[in-house]
């Protein structure tokens, strides 16, 4: 049993990290990656109700908030330097982690059934951020000044990507020219960066939460099967359509079937995890 603990810890610290890392990575959505991992929900539960949830989920988002620190905090810029030197193989390891989770996100959609106007909800989220994401590799934006004002925009874009997965803000933040002093400041801990990011996503998310929450706990089934295709549609875009040189489509392929791999048995621990927290 602590051997177990011990496992699920450590799983847990490192999706906390991947997801803090694909808070900045252009293309990677921090709320897919919850999603997929199984944290999505227990993290909108903390937002909406604390006391509830930290009662039943604590070692899960203490380990998770861990790892969201170390990732966000201390590996986003080394990640965003290695997404430079090779974005296609940076790329391709996230894919297979979304991959190698989609069955399980496919059956905790249909936990409590499927209907037609479930199938219709997965279609018309995927269509709709497919659309978006199409627009905004698209069209062009005027670059806004690296002040508080746009840290704090950078915060609200980050709060919208965790509670609507799927919406990759790092994208939009990078087309804007704020990516960059965004995440100097954070790898530097400067204080004129890191309160208006905490203000803007704490805020966004805490006044956004409970009607998500609400649409979970009254339409799961809509709701769930929406999510599934927001994680369809934000994994289609950032497939990679070219590639260097066959070295590269070689490293890109054996990093996404490790990344299939790494979530494949990240889903074997977690269903254990969870259920011991629940009967908490």
């Amino acid at each position: 049993m602590k051997n177990t603990r011990r496992q699920n810890c450590i799983l847990r610290v490192l999706q906390g990290a991947l997801i803090g890392a694909g808070a900045i990575l252009p293309g990677v959505s921090g709320g897919v990656l919850a999603v997929i991992f199984g944290i999505y929900r227990p993290a909108m539960e903390l937002l909406t109700h604390p006391k509830r949830a930290l009662a039943r989920y604590w070692r899960m988002l203490l380990a998770v908030a861990v790892g969201w620190a170390i990732g966000f905090l201390g590996g986003g810029g080394a990640i965003l330097v290695l997404f430079h030197q090779s974005e296609t193989v940076a790329t391709c390891l996230f894919i297979g982690l979304i991959l190698g989770t989609l069955p399980d996100l496919w059956r905790e959609a249909g936990a409590q059934g499927r209907h037609v106007s479930s199938y219709a909800a997965m279609l018309l989220s995927f269509l709709a951020l497919f659309s978006v994401l199409a627009c905004v590799k698209l069209g062009s934006f005027s670059e806004m000044r690296a002040d508080f004002g746009g840290f704090l925009f950078c915060g609200a874009l980050w709060g919208l990507s965790f509670i609507i997965p799927g919406m990759t803000s790092s994208s939009i933040l990078m087309a804007v020219g704020l990516l960059t002093p965004m995440v100097d400041g954070i790898s530097h801990l400067d204080p004129q960066v890191l309160l208006p990011l905490g203000l803007g996503m704490g805020g966004t998310a805490l006044l956004f939460a409970r009607l998500v929450s609400a649409l979970f706990d009254r339409h799961y089934a809509l709701a769930y099967h929406a999510v599934l295709g927001i994680v369809l549609a934000s994994t289609l875009v950032i497939i990679p359509t070219a590639f260097a040189s066959g070295a590269e489509m070689a490293w890109g392929i054996a990093c996404a079937v490790l990344g299939v791999l790494a979530a494949y048995f990240g889903g074997r621990l977690r269903p254990q995890e969870d259920a011991e927290e629940e009967t908490r």
